[in-house]
């Protein structure tokens, strides 16, 4: 099960101890990540939908300039330690080489709420390597701005920790949480997933898109998200390209 629920609030435990990161410059194109911003894309629930408006346009201004009013956890983004840990890593504080380096993509076919165990990742392939950023293309992407992209699947805390125990880097997801779907959570929710990954240093990577051409390769990707000073969390776009 992907629910758990604990009065206990852990705390920062720090960076893993992982392989330097490198770009090996394959020839390969990249892909772009990310979904596009709008103030109508898929969101939590909870958070307040975005407001995108020109406050000024030419004519008659001399510029076009527009302004922003976001959660940095709308869109394809990336959470840092600090969004579940009050002691961890603000997103101005992640080491540059957490945001890079080699990866996979992972298929993994599981239905509307469906769990995605330990036992699933081990099975995976290309098998992942120490240092990794782990991707999973659940197809979910496909039903963003419909209902059904809310149904998503999680990870149970098995999962998580797999994940850490194997030296992964990031943790990126094709919908809007590695936990238990906001509708399916009861109030005293403690989002396992996000405090085993997080503690460790292992970077979450939400609402990523444009998996399906790159599942099942290895890959080399970038996820720079912006150094806001003191953010939780940061919008990005991610470019990911096959080196195998």
């Amino acid at each position: 099960m992907c629910e758990s629920a604990s009065d206990k609030i852990p705390g920062w435990e720090g960076w893993l101890d992982l392989p330097a990161a490198r770009i090996s410059g394959a020839p390969g194109g990249w892909v772009d990540l990310s979904h596009r911003i709008t103030e109508t894309l898929s969101r939590i629930p909870s958070f307040p939908q975005p407001h995108i408006r020109r406050i000024r346009t030419i004519p008659p201004d001399r510029a076009n300039v527009t302004e922003v009013h976001m959660v940095v956890h709308h869109g394809t983004h990336l959470d840092a330690p600090c969004h579940f840990l009050a002691d961890g890593p603000t997103m101005d504080e992640v080491p540059l080489e957490r945001l890079y380096g080699p990866g996979v993509v992972w298929r993994i076919e599981v239905p509307d709420h469906g769990v995605i165990d330990a036992a699933t990742l081990e099975r995976a392939t290309p098998r992942m390597r120490e240092g990794d950023i782990v991707l999973l293309d659940t197809g979910r992407a496909r039903h963003v701005n419909t209902p059904r992209y809310d149904d998503h699947a999680c990870l149970d805390a098995g999962a998580a920790r797999w994940l850490v125990d194997r030296g992964a880097k990031m943790l990126g997801v094709d919908f809007g949480t590695p936990d238990l779907a906001a509708n399916r959570r009861t109030p005293d929710f403690a989002f396992p997933v996000h405090y085993t990954l997080l503690s460790r240093g292992v970077l979450i990577a939400e609402h990523v898109n444009n998996l399906s051409a790159l599942a099942g390769r290895r890959v080399e990707t970038i996820f720079a998200g912006l150094s806001i000073a003191g953010s939780d969390g940061a919008p990005v776009r991610p470019l990911a390209r096959a080196v195998d």
